[in-house]
């Protein structure tokens, strides 16, 4: 089966149901869906993601090393937790599912603080172009990353962490590099943004 841009629909295979990832325009609207294991190559087409950093009591971050068999950015070390949210899936529930996949965690206090984050980037000619909102979370009990998702993982102090990506001397994705430009100095402590920024694809009331 496929939609109307004769993308695949999630059908499920004996395997299990096919990841799909959603498609937009420039504007953020929904141009379709794709099989994730399909979407990202040289002109990987602009779609819809999340980034979550987690902090855990004593304000440190936790910063993941992505799996070294991922197709992009493998063993890259970068924020605490990425995915794509599934169509007609609510950004939330999407970001409170992928931390329990990849790291085996629930979490809390999710807020949203960067809704309209966009970024393009490249590495060995695999393209990343996602519109991808940012929120920060708390974990609600003991880390159990999925080592088919993570390769590893650390908590370190935020100002730390913050000074060495915006100077250059930590090696991080660049997705990471500027979305820790972009965020408040004190993310802990800054208010929730607004989800009127949200890419319309993802504001599923509207």
């Amino acid at each position: 089966m496929t939609d109307e841009h004769g993308n695949r629909a999630a059908t499920g295979r004996a395997d299990g149901p096919v990841e799909q990832v959603v498609l937009l325009d420039e504007d953020g609207h929904r141009t379709g869906t794709q099989d994730k294991a399909t979407v990202h190559h040289d002109a990987t087409p602009l779609h819809l993601a999340f980034s979550c950093y987690l902090f855990d009591g004593d304000g440190r971050v936790l910063v993941t090393r992505r799996a070294l068999h991922k197709r992009t950015w493998p063993g890259v070390w970068t924020n605490s937790c990425c995915g794509h949210p599934a169509p007609d899936e609510p950004l939330t529930t999407a970001v409170h599912r992928r931390v329990r996949q990849e790291l085996g965690v629930d979490i809390e206090g999710l807020r949203l603080l960067l809704p309209g984050f966009r970024y393009r980037a490249v590495l060995h000619g695999v393209v990343e172009h996602e519109m991808c909102p940012v929120f920060v979370a708390r974990p609600t009990g003991r880390l159990r990353p999925a080592p088919e998702e993570v390769a590893e993982a650390v908590w370190e102090p935020w100002a730390t962490f913050r000074e060495s990506v915006l100077d250059g001397s930590r090696g991080i994705s660049p997705w990471c590099r500027e979305q820790v430009a972009a965020l408040p100095a004190d993310p802990l402590s800054a208010p929730a943004a607004s989800p009127d920024g949200l890419p319309a694809a993802a504001r599923l009331d509207d």
